[in-house]
């Protein structure tokens, strides 16, 4: 019986070392989440973000867009970045009803949410 125990302790230290190494040292990326889980990243780290963060910064964060359009105006760059927050058909087609758009000028961000898109359109 002691014998059972103390390997049920090893095998179970052994699976707690295991799990603490993968959750610390192998974090979950946008671009790897099932489509439930990153909406709600997306849609919580949106809620966090500030004006005048990069391009670079917001790929880090939240992975490669959904859907994206650019164009330039004036010399100067501007896109829209759609992120997948919200599904609305299931129907495995992700549109952009069920985004939420994050504008850039020359690759800083300058507008989210609904009107970023309006505005992108008028430029």
């Amino acid at each position: 019986m002691n014998k059972i125990v103390k390997r049920v302790s090893i095998g179970f230290a052994v699976y707690i070392t295991f799990a603490a190494v993968v959750v610390l040292y192998y974090p979950d990326e946008p671009d790897n989440m099932n489509w439930e889980d990153r909406e709600q990243y997306n849609s919580i780290q949106i809620g966090k973000l500030k004006l005048g963060v990069t391009h670079k910064d917001i790929i880090n964060l939240l992975g490669s867009p959904d859907i994206s359009e650019a164009k330039l105006v004036e010399n100067e760059k501007v896109q829209v970045m759609f992120y997948r927050t919200q599904r609305k058909t299931p129907d495995g087609i992700t549109t952009q009803d069920e985004c939420t758009p994050l504008l850039f000028k020359n690759d800083v961000l300058i507008a989210f949410g609904e009107n970023a898109y309006n505005q992108f359109k008028d430029s």
